[in-house]
């Protein structure tokens, strides 16, 4: 059990840092393909869902964790 929560939580993990690089500096998906944008305007669509996605797998880690700490053997 617990070399399986181990896995989840890599795995996880490595999806955690794809999203996070994937959300990029402040100025979302429009400006890593160009899209200048100097004006603030709210996440929609695909950038909402990274977001979103992100926190949730940090929620599921962090859980993942916790009970990796408790089932020591």
């Amino acid at each position: 059990m617990r070399n399986v929560l181990l896995v989840l939580n890599i795995i996880i993990s490595i999806v955690i840092v794809v999203l996070i690089l994937i959300q990029g500096k402040g100025a979302g998906l429009g400006s890593a393909w160009g899209g200048g944008g100097d004006m603030y305007q709210t996440r929609r669509g695909v950038e909402k869902l990274t977001l979103r996605l992100t926190v949730i797998l940090i929620v599921v880690f962090f859980i993942l964790s916790v009970l990796n700490l408790f089932l020591r053997s």
